[in-house]
């Protein structure tokens, strides 16, 4: 019984140890971007995005809950509108307006749940014709230690990609 219980005390002790030693070698930030060509005049594109609560419509993360609390603060499309949320599935957080370029770009800072300092997502708009828009979305931003395991293993691009083939559907139809 005895040697039962130290190859599990020693099999814990090692896969903490192994777990820190992770997080000591794994990148302290993130990022993720992607991009869509949506076949809309750049003008339009922004009086879409600009506004939160369109995220709804497109953002995948708002798909993987639809039960989701919500709350909102202030107003929609302008700097200081505050997106707050709270999910069992994806964790809590807010994400607020911090710059609006018209017609080309929305910063916005985003709150999570554990994370000390905002990550930046940024949507920025590219006129590629008349009728033609480049969209590019990213986020960036610092992972706290223990957490920033998972950005050896964790992309969202493809999250960014799934949402900004929702928002072309959204807009084109």
């Amino acid at each position: 019984m005895k040697t039962y219980l130290k190859f599990v005390l020693f099999f814990v002790l090692g896969l903490i140890a192994l777990v820190v030693i992770l997080a000591l070698f794994a990148p302290r930030s993130f990022e993720a971007r992607s991009e869509i060509l949506i076949n809309k005049p750049q003008q339009e594109v922004y009086e879409y995005i600009k506004y939160l609560k369109n995220q709804e419509n497109y953002g995948t993360w708002h798909q993987m809950d639809p039960d989701m609390k919500k709350s909102y603060t202030g107003t929609d499309g302008e700097e200081g509108f505050v997106y707050a949320w709270e999910s069992n599935k994806i964790g809590s957080g807010k994400q607020k307006i911090v710059k609006l370029l018209e017609g080309e770009k929305m910063e916005t800072e985003l709150y999570f749940e554990n994370f000390k300092d905002p990550a930046k997502s940024i949507i920025q708009l590219y006129p590629k014709s008349r009728e033609q828009t480049l969209v590019v979305w990213e986020v960036k931003g610092k992972s706290p230690f223990i957490l920033n395991i998972m950005n050896l293993f964790v992309s969202m691009d493809d999250d960014f990609r799934e949402g900004l083939e929702n928002l072309k559907r959204e807009l084109e139809n």
